[in-house]
Formats: C-alpha cells, structure tokens, sequence
C-alpha cells in the first residue's frame, strides 16, 4: 500500500472518531439542551451542528472542481439558532457528514497533491483535508464540552473515566495479549 492511500484510509478514520464523538454526545441530549447557550456570544449545539454541517457541505462538495467557499452558503445564516427540533438538527448533522464522507471515499492517492482554493486561497488537498479536521475536531470539541456541562453527573463519558485510567490500561494489555 501506498503512503497516500495509508493516510486516506488513516483520516477517514480520524474523521469518523470525530463525528462519534459528536454522535455520542447529541445522543445524550434533550431538545432544550441543543439550544442552551450560556450568553449571547456562545453558540449553542445546534447552532455549531448547523456551522459545521453548512461548512462540509460547502467544502467537500465538488472539491477538486470549484472553491469551497460555495456562492450558495450562507455563512452567517448557520450562526441563526432555527433548527426546530433535535431531529432535524441530526438531519442537517448527517447531510454535511454524508458530503464529507462521500468525496473522501471518491479521492484516490494522487488528488492528495492536486491544487484546489477555498475562499480563492490555494491549498493541497492535503491541506484542506488537514485544515478541515482541525476544524471539526474544534467545534465537536465544544460541542462534547457543552454536553458535559449540561449532563453533569448523568453525563456518559465518552473516554476513559476519572479515576479508570489504570483499570482501563490493564484491560488494554489482556486484550492485546489474548
């Protein structure tokens, strides 16, 4: 196997533990808890799903054909808390994920170097690739934070509970030695 498709194979990945990450935590949430916000310069979950979801739509979408800055996204229109309900928030969640995903799947090894622009500034695809996880992994982040805060002792860690890190190591070792 080749370096390109080893990396390819390796962020899909990457970014699938990411959004699981997300997954996990909407899935602990109640309808009111995907709209708390602490002030009016946070955002709440909803808002940040939609964010990302508008973001992947726009990036992935035609990837090595046309900027990822699409003339149909409306930036400041994601920033707007009017998702009605949790299950159509999932739904805008998935479509952005579901574009991302499916122009992974399509890249082959030597797109990785190909040139494309997002906001007419040249990048590889390596690069954008790179960029965007850093940017999903940001805003799931922030999304996982505001779940913990709002489920406080109900919440369901999604790591290696306080207090388990031996525990979880020795289960680790007698897994990978059977």
């Amino acid at each position: 196997m080749d370096m390109g498709s080893e990396y390819l194979k390796i962020v899909q990945t990457r970014f699938e533990n990411v959004k699981s990450l997300g997954d996990k935590t909407i899935s602990q949430l109640s309808e009111e808890d995907i709209h708390w916000k602490l002030n009016d310069a946070s955002n709440s979950i909803a808002i940040i799903a939609k964010h990302l979801s508008g973001n992947m739509i726009s990036r992935w979408s035609d990837l090595l054909t046309s900027d990822g800055e699409k003339p149909f996204r409306n930036r400041d229109q994601e920033f707007e808390d009017d998702i009605s309900s949790k299950q159509k928030m999932i739904v805008i969640w998935e479509k952005g994920w579901g574009t991302l995903f499916n122009t992974l799947n399509g890249l082959e090894n030597h797109d990785l170097l190909k040139k494309i622009t997002i906001r007419s500034e040249e990048h590889t695809v390596l690069e954008a690739i790179e960029r965007q996880m850093a940017h999903y992994a940001y805003h799931v982040g922030q999304i996982v934070y505001i779940g913990k805060q709002l489920k406080d002792n109900s919440w369901e860690t999604l790591s290696i509970p306080k207090g388990k890190s031996e525990e979880y190591l020795q289960q680790k070792l007698k897994k990978h030695q059977a």
